[in-house]
């Protein structure tokens, strides 16, 4: 099985069940909201803040969660324990309108879930460069949400970057400090330290992010949040991204700079997945 999904209480396992009409208010005025999820090896690591974060979401745009935080976790390893345990899972549960003319009726909401059989990326490498465009400011968008109407503009900053022959992109702020990959946060190693860009609510606060910065200071690694420029990743000893996606992965290109796994990324990713194996149903 590749796909399974879960939609107003019905199990599929096609590959793209149909839920929406061309009228659906979601699809033309971009008001879903969704989160990533990962299972790997029997664990699904930050699961409960998942779906605490999904719900937060849902609030930020007006929509109307018919479903508590528990009630998708449980729903989650619900599908979960129908793959093979050796299965490396993502995870996408939605909340998006059915009905509204321009701003969404919140009595229409509607929740679908569903997981993919997605192998992480081997932690060989890739490559990024800096996008003309950028992370909007909170008061541009609803940027404290993981919201559908965000990614057109990561998406045309990769495909930017595709096209210069790179994988992904770095975002700016407004402010022209390094915000984000296009769809991951990211951290640069520079003597010993770890280094992220200040959570300004201009992008995610990601939950992986967080998870291993956590992780890294109990190792006794130093871990700073400021702002950075682009001069700074590209003067850095490692370059690595958190996402939920790929988890932790290292940058071997920024622009013209060319890096190596270095032995703080290598650790990073070693701690994350330590800590993972714990993670099972609660």
């Amino acid at each position: 099985m590749q796909t399974l999904g879960y939609i107003d209480g019905t199990w599929y396992q096609d590959d793209n069940h149909k839920v929406i009409g061309p009228i659906t208010q979601s699809i033309w005025m971009a008001t879903a909201v969704f989160e990533g999820m990962r299972s790997f090896r029997g664990t699904s690591p930050d699961l409960d803040r998942h779906c605490e974060r999904l719900l937060i979401s849902a609030h930020v745009m007006g929509l109307k969660p018919m479903l508590t935080a528990r009630e998708i976790y449980d729903l989650v390893w619900q599908g979960i324990e129908r793959f093979p345990r050796d299965a490396e899972l993502y995870i996408r549960p939605m909340f998006y309108a059915e009905g509204g003319f321009v701003v969404l009726d919140p009595e229409t909401t509607r929740f679908t879930l569903v997981w993919l059989d997605r192998p992480m990326k081997a932690p060989t490498g890739f490559s990024a460069c800096l996008s003309r465009w950028r992370r909007p400011a909170p008061d541009m968008a609803p940027t404290e949400a993981k919201a559908a109407c965000l990614y057109p503009n990561a998406a045309r900053a990769i495909r930017e970057a595709n096209a210069k022959g790179f994988e992904t992109a770095i975002m700016l702020d407004p402010n022209s400090h390094v915000a984000e990959f296009a769809t991951a946060n990211l951290f640069v190693v520079k003597d010993g330290a770890v280094h992220t860009p200040v959570h300004n609510r201009t992008f995610l606060n990601g939950i992986t992010r967080r998870r291993v910065m956590g992780l890294l200071r109990e190792d006794g690694v130093a871990v700073e949040e400021r702002s950075m420029t682009m001069e700074d990743v590209l003067a850095a000893d490692e370059v690595f991204s958190t996402g939920n996606l790929d988890k932790v992965v290292p940058a071997t290109r920024i622009e013209d700079c060319h890096f190596q796994p270095g032995p703080i990324t290598l650790r990073a990713r070693e701690l994350y997945f330590e800590w993972s194996k714990a993670q099972t149903r609660k």
